[in-house]
């Protein structure tokens, strides 16, 4: 070992000083400086070597080299004159070089240890063993996965010849063929199969230094490969989905670059891959921000969100939600639905429902149309009794709409799902009626269906039936038909056995039933069976401040069936019509307006007060007599009679001076609306 003594204490001595320091070659016995308190002088004493303040005390301890670090020439020529002839006299103009050289060797040892480290670290975290030999055989590297593919320890392995561990060992024949092997089996010593994979190592100037091996466990690698195939199954059944969806998918990766669509994306936006894939999201977005980048901010999905994208300006609905594996956001994945397609299948589903509709209930109570007083009761009165099982009794002139309030209560109620039947009484034969309604056994009569037949009430069990125009049934139905709202069972034309249902009987009619009990043409304790859910629909004239909205309606009614577009009616001609009676009701008034849209030109589209027909003569008899002034006594006639006369012609008075309005007229006349109801229809009015 050579003895060294650093004179000065600067900053070229520290430097040699710590480089020698690290040096196995160099023992340095002293440091010499004027300056107690130097840098180099420090240094030194922490490493505990002699330090003194003149260097010709150090040129007693037999040096080999002296560093003259002092830059100072008088100092370099003392130094040598005093020194031993053996010794040797480093300037510091050599010594600076020296520490750079040392410097960089530290330099590039320190790269090397890390660029070893990382090596190291990379090979022991790959999932695939590691073993790697020399050009002679010896195992000079074996990595953590190997050690558990092998159930080996490293220690135990690391200089051994590969031969010792492996006796089956290919490797020595890569080295000599210089070829790869791949994905070959091998069989350890303790019996532990291993797919491995083999590859010479060969050096810049193409010389076999050494050979490497990387291997699996043979179970491990045959999961692996069932995974891959499962993935690769999987990959392709979900490329398949997302091409073949009708949805609008598109998806793109965390800093919002497209990845993926489908074609049903590029059929709505009009965008293709190349305008979309490693785009940023926000290249189809015409109106509105990107769903994407909001998406990948907050990680939150959003939906129902409307918006217009692509250059057609498609009118959309967007679905998107985060991809998130792990914890970690990887991308967000969007859904587009169109707008139209939408709009056109609600379209038609609300034309299957109308159909569905038609072959049972068609309407419900949105289908009613009518704001006024004299239509909200019989409204709120209709779906009290759609929430009962009670029999319902409609009563009302012709065409004000009893079918449409039955269909509105079976719809309302719990029944809606099971069959409801229509029947009018008055137009089936009377010879016909009874085995129509009831059914009949076999051979019941001559020409009576083998097997008998079904009647209405039996096919309407569990739902509802409409006996319109109840008034008209014969004497004998009347029985039959209070015994099925009395015992709830029918018994068929021929038959005897009764047969128990389960019906919901709603009945209607525009004729006085209290005047044909009274006549004897219908049986009175069948209007109490009817009777017991009364409602009484108003007419037309009694409701006029309704036909705007009922002539809105109708209109829009008849466009469907003429295929016309009409779209509105003028003032004019509602007030037109307001002056008439309308004794057909809402009937006669949709006749009037089918009529004035056929005869209207192609061009007009609004109904005008020309277009409806001039059946305004003049003002019917009714209303002249409201102007009348209540008549006295007249002789002949009971008190009753005259009493009722004169209260029929107060409350006429009293409708002209409210312009027909009931509500106004029962509180002017201080009574209730249900009370001035049943007057008016006690008296006939």
């Amino acid at each position: 070992m050579q003895k060294v003594m650093i004179v000065g204490g600067g900053v070229g001595g520290t430097t040699v000083l710590k480089l020698l320091s690290e040096s196995e070659v160099f023992s340095i016995v002293c440091m010499a400086d004027t300056n107690e308190s130097a840098e180099g002088m420090l240094a030194a004493k922490e490493r505990r070597i002699p330090t003194v303040t003149n260097w010709r005390k150090g040129l007693e301890r037999d040096l080999d080299i002296i560093f003259d670090t002092t830059g100072d020439p008088s100092v370099y020529k003392k130094i040598k004159r005093d020194m031993g002839e053996q010794t040797i006299l480093i300037p510091g103009s050599v010594a600076l070089i020296m520490t750079k050289l040392f410097e960089e060797k530290n330099r590039l040892i320190s790269k090397l240890e890390n660029t070893s480290a990382k090596m190291d670290l990379i090979l022991n975290t790959t999932s695939e063993g590691m073993v790697v030999i020399d050009h002679e055989g010896f195992i000079i590297m074996f990595n953590d996965s190997a050690e558990r593919a092998s159930d080996t320890k490293r220690e135990d392995v690391i200089g051994r010849h590969i031969k010792d561990f492996i006796p089956t060992t290919g490797l020595l024949r890569v080295m000599q063929t210089n070829q790869k092997e791949v994905n070959q089996e091998i069989t350890l010593g303790n019996g532990m199969e291993l797919i491995t994979t083999r590859i010479p190592l060969v050096n810049a100037d193409k010389e076999i230094i050494g050979a490497f091996a990387v291997f699996r466990n043979k179970m491990e690698a045959v999961r692996l490969a069932e995974q891959i195939t499962d993935l690769k199954e999987i990959q392709t059944m979900l490329q398949a989905i997302i091409q073949s969806s009708d949805e609008a998918i598109s998806v793109v990766d965390d800093q919002g670059r497209g990845l993926l669509i489908n074609p049903a994306y590029t059929r709505i936006t009009g965008l293709t891959k190349t305008q979309v894939i490693g785009k940023p999201a926000s290249i189809d977005i015409y109106e509105g921000e990107s769903m994407h980048m909001k998406v990948l901010q907050t990680k939150k999905p959003v939906r129902g969100v409307n918006m217009r994208v692509g250059p057609k300006h498609k009118e959309v609905i967007v679905n998107v939600a985060p991809i998130i594996v792990d914890g970690c956001l990887k991308g967000s994945v969007g859904v587009i639905h169109d707008v139209s397609e939408i709009q056109a299948l609600t379209h038609e589903l609300n034309r299957a429902r109308q159909i569905i509709r038609t072959l049972q209930a068609k309407y419900s109570f949105d289908d009613i149309i009518g704001a006024s007083e004299e239509m909200k009761l019989p409204i709120e009165q209709a779906k009290l009794s759609a929430r009962t099982p009670a029999t319902v009794l409609l009563r009302g002139e012709s065409g004000t709409g009893k079918e449409l309030f039955a269909h509105a209560i079976h719809n309302a109620s719990d029944r809606k799902f099971n069959k409801f039947l229509r029947v009018n009484c008055a137009a089936i034969s009377e010879s016909l009626l009874e085995s129509e309604l009831f059914g009949y056994d076999e051979g019941a009569f001559t020409g009576a269906s083998r097997g008998g037949k079904v009647g209405f009430f039996e096919e309407a069990n569990q739902g509802s039936i409409f006996l319109d125009e109840i008034g008209e049934l014969p004497a004998n139905i009347q029985a039959k038909l209070l015994r099925v709202l009395q015992e709830k069972e029918i018994v068929r034309v021929g038959g005897t056995k009764p047969i128990p249902i389960n019906v919901r009987v709603i009945a209607a009619t525009n004729i006085n039933l209290e005047q044909a009990i009274a006549s004897g043409s219908f049986r009175e304790d069948l209007y109490f069976r009817l009777n017991r859910m009364p409602i009484f629909i108003a007419p037309l004239r009694k409701r006029k401040e309704d036909l705007r909205e009922l002539a809105e309606h109708l209109i829009n009614k008849i466009n469907q069936e003429y295929g016309r577009s009409i779209e509105g009616i003028t003032a004019a001609a509602i007030h037109k019509m307001q002056i008439y009676n309308w004794p057909g009701n809402v009937r006669e008034l949709e006749n009037i307006l089918g009529r004035a849209i056929i005869f209207m030109k192609l061009n007009e589209t609004i109904i005008d007060i020309h277009h409806i027909p001039d059946f305004i003569e003049e003002i019917p008899l009714k209303q002249e007599k409201l102007l009348m002034k209540p008549s006295g006594y007249v002789s002949g006639k009971p008190l009753s009679e005259i009493i009722d006369q004169y209260e029929a012609e107060i409350i006429q008075q009293a409708f002209h001076t409210h312009q027909g309005n009931k509500t106004l007229t029962a509180k002017a006349l201080g009574i209730s609306v249900r009370n001035l109801y049943y007057k008016m229809e006690k008296l006939k009015l």
